[in-house]
């Protein structure tokens, strides 16, 4: 089916989601909390775009919106964009001295003055999205959760203390849209949450690039034993290239 985004006529598959099919188009919608890999948390809800079907206009969450027939989506309206202002507006009140942030009051023009009625947190650069602890449960570790409630939520470990299940894979702070989760590596050793994990040095280059948990983890899912060489990905790719190089030259 066809919709129409910004004036643009755009190919749709029933039951996609309408971000989908604007970033197929080159068509910016802003986001934060948005990951192909970890889909549907709408948490930021920066990509709200305006639905208008057959003459009415809603306002959607654009990640988690299904196409179901034709219709006209406007992303960048008046009314959106003074929405998203307060909802960066907001965002700037809980982190404002976050990176990510800033920049975008800076593309969307808000203004630092409008935050100062609020009590600040310079070091706060948590959003509370949760795509953090979504990736943790999608792992299977399981080993932060959004905690307490209100002003008070935050994302931890159970009871604020090194999590048991915590393998320090780091895929909470890879996919975390603020750089809010702090992983320190040095010497072969890793910090994060508060737990401390000793490295695995890749055979082929000798780079650090896992923990020992994060290695025995992974092998166990797979049910197979764990290989006597250990390689990084960046190793793997490496001699996967050069073996299908291999095999087109001898054909």
């Amino acid at each position: 089916m066809k919709i129409t985004i910004d004036g643009k006529i755009c190919e749709a598959e029933r039951g996609e989601f309408i971000l989908e099919v604007a970033r197929r188009n080159d068509i910016y919608i802003p986001t934060l909390c948005h990951s192909d890999a970890l889909p549907g948390l709408a948490s930021c809800r920066l990509c709200i775009v305006e639905v208008i079907d057959r003459g009415r206009s809603k306002i959607v969450t654009s990640c988690i919106f299904p196409i179901s027939k034709e219709v006209q989506v406007v992303t960048n309206s008046h009314k959106i964009n003074r929405m998203r202002k307060n909802i960066i507006m907001l965002l700037q009140a809980r982190c404002p001295a976050n990176k990510e942030v800033a920049e975008l009051a800076r593309a969307f023009e808000v203004e630092q003055k409008r935050v100062k009625r609020f009590k600040l947190n310079t070091e706060e650069n948590c959003i509370l999205c949760g795509l953090c602890a979504s990736a943790c449960r999608e792992l299977g570790a399981g080993a932060i959760s959004t905690v307490n409630r209100g002003i008070y939520k935050e994302v931890s470990t159970p009871y604020n203390e090194p999590s048991p299940e915590c393998i320090g894979c780091g895929s909470c702070a890879n996919v975390c849209p603020t750089n809010a989760i702090e992983v320190k590596d040095w010497d072969g050793e890793r910090e994060i949450w508060g737990k401390k994990f000793k490295m695995v040095k890749c055979d082929l280059c000798g780079e650090y690039f896992a923990t020992e948990e994060h290695i025995k983890y992974a092998y166990d899912r797979l049910g197979i034993e764990q290989p006597e060489k250990l390689l990084c990905s960046k190793c793997k790719k490496k001699i996967a290239a050069k073996d299908i190089k291999d095999m087109f030259e001898n054909v």
